[in-house]
């Protein structure tokens, strides 16, 4: 079955928002991809997931390396740009630079990176592979900066900020848990 974009399953997930930066045959590019994920501690992997045909897909591939800025909270119209076009039609880094944003070539990467963003770190492709109706890229950490900035956060269609945090069990809970884990063992 699918879960298709903008339906109410899909709007259940709530994500962060990738800048993903690269250059290659479509020249400096920045989409905003939602589904970018840390998916390994040692040695530092990052998975951006890219939609087939898209510009950054086809320059990644090329360049075998990208960037991953993740959007602060005061970021929401460098997301609405990266995400509202393609880098086949627009030079998305033209028309955020028109709007005050600045970027940075990035230290280790052949990319631009976005300042102000919550953190930048730049990839060096280890892996592509083909996942249902996207390419999965893996990278490499090769530079990390991180800067004292919440991310965005993306739910249902919208941007959100972090908000009040839910607290975890407390001590007596948690030894509740603790006993009928050790109870149920297997």
């Amino acid at each position: 079955m699918d879960i298709q974009w903008g339906s109410e399953g899909a709007h259940k997930f709530t994500t962060n928002v990738g800048l993903i930066t690269s250059n290659g045959p479509h020249g400096d590019n920045i989409m905003a991809a939602e589904w970018t994920h840390q998916i390994s501690y040692s040695p530092g992997l990052i998975m951006v997931n890219i939609g087939f045909d898209k510009a950054t897909e086809e320059n990644i591939k090329a360049g075998k390396e990208f960037g991953v800025s993740l959007a602060a909270e005061d970021q929401n119209v460098v997301s609405s740009v990266a995400g509202g076009s393609s880098g086949r039609e627009v030079d998305k880094i033209a028309v955020l630079k028109e709007l005050g944003v600045e970027f940075y070539k990035g230290k280790k990467i052949n990319a631009l990176m976005v300042k102000g963003a919550a953190m930048n770190v730049e990839c060096r492709l280890v892996e592509a592979i083909k996942l249902g109706d996207h390419m999965a890229f893996v990278g490499e950490a090769v530079e990390i900066e991180v800067h004292d900035k919440n991310a965005v956060l993306y739910h249902a269609g919208r941007y959100h900020k972090i908000g009040e945090p839910v607290q975890k069990p407390d001590d007596a809970e948690r030894e509740s848990i603790k006993n009928l884990v050790e109870k149920h063992r297997k």
